[in-house]
């Protein structure tokens, strides 16, 4: 007599699977029958609406006192910004500028303080065992091209930090002293980004008077060159853009 096959059934299946797998299978079919019934329905599926960003209403507040289609003369621009500045904080007054060059680096030299403080450190072999030994305490390193071998060793340490002296922003000078002493008193190297022709300058802070904004707004103007220019946008570090009617600033 044959022997008759026996079955295996796996009995770990239980009814809920069991349930879960019909429903699949049964919203899979609707949803086929769908598609052959209507071969567009696919592209009707809505999509999740995108997260739109609203401003608050302080900003909104602000805002609406700056006129958009316009640009305001230098004196009114700094003015404006310092009336639509809403921080609690003492801000800083951004210059963004949109250049025709993408490599435009200049030193401005700004007649009012900035609120930013640089520490300017002059390199000696003492510090340059400071700095081998790990102790930073400066913002901007320069040095006499005789130390650039030196300093070469310490790329690993400088190169991360942005601290490496470099003749493009000017602090590898023969004269090194005097360097420091431009950069500390405000004279700074200017330069667009590194893939687009714009800058971002801090030109002021929003507790000083309008005047001293626009002096230095206007320094940085002349130093890249009104007719390098395109655009200049003023703005606080809480608080909505205005744009400046450079036409009129001589060069």
């Amino acid at each position: 007599m044959a022997k008759q096959k026996m079955k295996t059934v796996d009995m770990s299946v239980t009814v809920e699977d069991y349930d879960q797998e019909v429903a699949k299978a049964k919203k899979a079919e609707e949803t086929k029958a769908q598609a052959e019934a209507d071969p567009e329905a696919e592209s009707k599926t809505p999509v999740s609406a995108k997260r739109i960003h609203v401003r608050s209403k302080k900003y909104q507040a602000v805002r609406a006192k700056v006129d958009r289609t316009k640009n305001y003369p230098l004196d009114q621009a700094a003015e404006t910004v310092l009336q639509t500045s809403y921080s609690k904080f003492t801000g800083s007054i951004i210059a963004d500028v949109v250049v025709k060059d993408q490599k435009v680096s200049v030193d401005v030299a700004f007649p009012h303080s900035t609120g930013k403080t640089v520490k300017v450190a002059v390199v000696t072999e003492a510090l340059l065992k400071k700095i081998e030994a790990g102790t930073i305490d400066f913002d901007i390193l320069v040095s006499h091209p005789k130390f650039m071998p030196q300093l070469a060793k310490l790329a690993k340490i400088l190169g991360p930090k942005g601290l490496m002296p470099n003749p493009k922003n000017g602090t590898i000078s023969p004269d090194p002293e005097k360097r420091a002493k431009e950069l500390e008193s405000g004279k700074t190297t200017i330069k667009t980004e590194r893939k687009a022709p714009l800058i971002h300058a801090i030109v002021g802070k929003t507790d000083q008077k309008a005047k001293e904004v626009a002096a230095n707004v206007e320094a940085l103007i002349k130093a890249i060159g009104v007719t390098k220019i395109t655009k200049l946008t003023l703005s606080a570090t809480m608080g909505p853009g205005v744009k400046v009617d450079i036409s009129k600033i001589a060069q």
